[in-house]
């Protein structure tokens, strides 16, 4: 990866690499048994710039690219994936505002964000609807100059945690084009959270329902016109499953880091592991899985940089890809330790529990593939 980066962007992994292994690999196994927003590496990311590294400087970022972004993401989420997820839900969060915000919404949401003064959170996920967005049932009625939100969210990260929410809404019965998105602010009477869900991954990540109960807004937090939200939503995903592909990437390689030094170390029937020809192809097919996910995440960065329509599936081919290797590796990696990688005193454990949400979140692996499917074969009949 380092030579399709310029020296910027390897200044900025650099950085990021130095942070990870000194400061937040430490700390991980602690974030991992507290299962609590874990502030102290939240302030270090936002004091290296990093949860507005890709936002322009006009709004309080620092004016890069995605390539630095997912070049960030892959060396936090090796040393400690639930901090990653602050990176990626930042981000998620801040992309609505930047592809279809207002001047006024750009300048007044999104430098709290990108400095991460703030956490932020995206509100999509409901009861009834997960994969399929278009049948979410939060409701926002508009009376005069306001909107009324009424409705229930279900895994939302950062819920209760972040200031700054922008929910995925009903305007209208239209499935798709009856979609809006709408902003919520922290202490807005009627928005609530429910009890913190105990995960089986990312558990230094906080997740919790959401209650919208007669919450009132100004008809100046709606993000984009009445009924664009589900095509701005689909950017925004353009845009963020890259992240969630090297959030996966990173998690591989953590994994795979741990492993390859376990099996220098290790003897087993008076030799160094290394030397079985089975340990020898593991470790080759590891590596190679998590190079090939590393350049299809960059592949799709460089893409958004230059605006390239064709990203669509290029994003999901990324994060699809990047998922089920971060999946193998890490449960590779625990094979190769044995009953050690089964404990919770070695870190591929929490890794491979870590890696399961990467196939779940930012659009199942299952609806990629399909999304994947009708771009090639849109590509291949046009």
């Amino acid at each position: 990866m380092t030579m399709l980066l310029t020296d910027q962007h390897t200044m900025i992994q650099n950085v990021a690499s130095k942070m990870a292994k000194e400061v937040i690999a430490p700390r991980a196994k602690e974030v991992d048994e507290k299962g609590e927003t874990p502030w102290e590496n939240i302030k270090l990311l936002a004091e290296n710039g990093f949860f507005g590294i890709h936002v322009p400087e006009e709004y309080g970022g620092v004016g890069s690219d995605m390539v630095s972004h997912v070049a960030v993401m892959e060396e936090i989420a090796s040393a400690c994936a639930s901090t990653s997820v602050s990176l990626s839900t930042q981000a998620l969060t801040l992309a609505p505002f930047l592809i279809a915000g207002t001047e006024a919404q750009k300048k007044r949401f999104v430098p709290p964000l990108a400095s991460g003064d703030v956490l932020g959170s995206f509100g999509i996920t409901e009861p009834g609807a997960g994969s399929d967005v278009s049948s979410v049932k939060t409701t926002a009625v508009r009376e005069g100059d306001t909107y009324r939100l009424n409705g229930h969210k279900v895994f939302i990260t950062n819920a209760g945690e972040s200031e700054i929410y922008v929910f995925v809404t009903r305007t209208s019965e239209s499935r798709t084009e009856g979609i809006s998105l709408m902003i919520v602010e922290k202490g807005t009477p009627g928005l609530t959270f429910g009890k913190k869900e105990e995960k089986m991954g990312i558990r230094g990540s906080v997740t919790r329902e959401v209650f919208l109960e007669n919450v009132v807004i100004p008809v100046e937090n709606r993000i984009g016109e009445e009924g664009e939200g589900f095509k701005i939503l689909m950017n925004v995903f353009n845009e963020t499953r890259p992240v969630v592909g090297a959030q996966a990437t990173g998690i591989a390689k953590g994994a795979y880091e741990h492993c390859l030094n376990y099996v220098i170390e290790r003897k087993q029937f008076n030799k160094p592991l290394h030397h079985f020809q089975m340990v020898q192809s593991t470790l080759a097919d590891m590596a190679m899985k998590i190079e090939a996910s590393r350049l299809l995440v960059l592949k799709a960065a460089m893409m958004l940089d230059k605006k390239d329509p064709a990203v669509i599936a290029n994003s999901s081919m990324a994060k699809c890809f990047a998922s089920d290797v971060a999946m193998e590796v890490t449960t590779n990696a625990v094979q190769l330790l044995g009953g050690y990688g089964y404990v919770r005193d070695y870190p591929v454990e929490r890794m491979m529990r870590d890696a399961k949400i990467t196939q779940i979140y930012e659009g199942t692996n299952q609806i990629q593939r399909i999304i994947i499917a009708k771009q090639i074969l849109a590509n291949a009949m046009n």
